[in-house]
């Protein structure tokens, strides 16, 4: 198994992922909601602003490898998408949780993964969230996580995710900045921003069935 997904395509997949999982009355998504969520400034890493059709290049490219699929739901006229992961993978939604938060944020420690997938999957302990890492770095045939060199000056190695390829290490800033931005308060702040988000599209799509 080799996808080598780019950022587009492996940010486009992780939204697919997260929305399914995190609100999925709001799942599948069309473009625009699509868009919105790959160019969210809270729980993602790095930080992007993707147009409308760098994200449709990216869903054309994840159709072709299995990854995602188009559908028309009955009475919208929009066109909508979602991922194709556990129909590839069979994963559990413990594993889906933490392979989501791996797209979406790089490269990050259990404990960092145990609070960020929270919102998809509560793991009893750190040693359930460890059990599932190693469980999907020993998948046959291939890996689909592995855990990477401890940077100096930090206490946990990271994990991170192989479809998109062997990963590159973090340098020691990012290992700075990650605890600052996993901070509870941060996180607390990042959900209410997530929520506003879906009040404002259930709104837009309450507006569109009166224009």
């Amino acid at each position: 198994m080799s996808f080598d997904l780019d950022l587009v395509e492996a940010r486009v997949l992780g939204c697919l992922a997260e929305k399914d999982m995190a609100t999925p009355e709001y799942y599948p998504l069309s473009l625009n909601a699509l868009t919105n969520a790959c160019n969210q400034k809270t729980n993602r890493d790095p930080v992007v602003s993707f147009d409308e059709v760098t994200v449709r290049e990216a869903l054309s490219s994840l159709r072709d490898r299995g990854l995602a699929t188009f559908v028309s739901e009955a009475g919208s006229r929009v066109e909508k998408f979602r991922h194709r992961l556990n129909e590839r993978f069979n994963f559990t939604r413990g594993e889906m949780s933490v392979l989501t938060v791996l797209l979406l944020r790089g490269p990050q420690t259990p404990g960092e993964l145990r609070q960020r997938t929270d919102r998809m999957h509560a793991f009893d302990d750190l040693d359930a969230l460890t059990h599932t890492l190693e469980r999907l770095a020993a998948r046959d045939p291939e890996p689909i996580v592995r855990q990477l060199e401890r940077v100096p000056g930090m206490k946990e190695a990271r994990w991170a995710h192989l479809l998109s390829g062997e990963p590159a290490m973090p340098a020691a800033p990012y290992a700075e900045t990650a605890v600052v931005h996993g901070s509870p308060l941060q996180e607390r702040v990042e959900r209410l921003e997530e929520e506003l988000r879906n009040l404002r599209e259930e709104f837009d799509r309450f507006k569109a069935q009166f224009s």
